[in-house]
């Protein structure tokens, strides 16, 4: 059987999906142990019923396949493993009931007849239930048809609410890119400015050097003027 139920290696709903499973299977185990025991009618419902687990089981093991892809690839691994049994299991179980709902015999009881001189109401009785399961088997593929689309509309759901919040960092990210452009501008004006700053002191000093020099040679100009 498979392994034990893992909750770290996999996600919640995966889980869930795991242990319901299990229960499925518990439940098909024992009722493919209890056909053998069984004949006509009573036999035709429990293989009826065991037909209807089955499906179930490989329901839930394609819930668990799509759940798988949202599990962290470092755990993917044993989830694959525990795939890998559990489609084991349910191949099995699907053999061994083979083998049970072929049995014509005990499946039909005493009425069973291999000549085609058969009593038409076994045949009739044949066709009714064999018409029986078939509305059986269309209601279940109309409500996995149904869960199937329930399914699609919330991962559409998701999908769009995925690419508003996707529209939405977009225009963050372009008005963070307009306000640093914005932003470039005022350092690329206060640079200019700082720069002009810094050639009028240049200038400003160069012409207080100049007039102090002037006002020097004026003074020694005035003093050799004054003791000649």
């Amino acid at each position: 059987m498979a392994n034990p139920l893992d909750t770290d290696a996999g996600s919640e709903l995966f889980s869930s999906y795991e242990a319901e499973f299990k229960l499925v299977q518990a439940d098909l185990t024992q009722k493919l142990d209890q056909i053998p025991e069984l004949q006509g009618e009573p036999r035709k419902a429990a293989v009826s019923q065991a037909e209807r687990a089955l499906e179930e089981a490989e329901e839930l093991i394609g819930q668990m396949r799509l759940e798988k892809l949202n599990i962290p690839s470092a755990n993917r691994n044993k989830v694959n493993m525990r795939l890998r049994n559990f489609e084991t299991d349910v191949d099995k179980a699907k053999r061994k009931l083979r083998v049970l709902a072929d049995d014509r015999a005990a499946l039909f009881g005493s009425r069973y007849r291999d000549d085609p001189d058969a009593n038409p109401s076994d045949v009739q009785l044949e066709q009714r239930q064999q018409l029986l399961a078939g509305t059986d088997r269309l209601d279940r593929s109309s409500q996995r048809l149904r869960a199937s689309q329930a399914l699609a509309n919330e991962t559409e759901a998701i999908g769009a609410s995925t690419l508003a919040d996707l529209h939405a960092q977009r225009e963050t990210i372009q008005h963070t890119g307009e306000m640093l452009f914005e932003s470039e501008g005022y350092v690329d004006r206060s640079v200019k400015t700082l720069r002009g700053m810094a050639r009028r002191m240049a200038t400003n000093r160069v012409i207080t050097i100049a007039i102090i020099t002037v006002l020097v040679i004026l003074i020694i100009a005035v003093i050799f003027a004054k003791f000649r």
